[in-house]
């Protein structure tokens, strides 16, 4: 074995940093939910039209979807190397 395999330890694949941005990710997973949520009407038999609002219906999915694709470079990010 050489000396530099000797030296490394087993340990978790994710590093501080990755565990940061999964955060980071989740959080804006759960602002695009909260975009999507809403809608409700006081009465039902009265229609609410703000139910087809242009934020629940394509903002909200685009804020999720990145968050998603946030998520998984945080996940594949590579640690830094010393």
């Amino acid at each position: 074995m050489s000396n530099t395999q000797e030296n490394k330890k087993p340990g978790f694949v994710l590093e501080k940093d990755n565990f940061i941005l999964m955060g980071m990710g989740f959080a804006v997973i759960v602002f695009g939910l909260m975009l999507m949520a809403g809608g409700k009407s006081t009465d039902p038999n009265v229609f609410n039209e703000s139910m087809f609002s242009s934020v629940r219906i394509t903002i909200a999915p685009f804020v999720v979807l990145a968050g998603l694709v946030f998520e998984i470079y945080a996940i594949m990010k590579k640690p830094k190397t010393e």
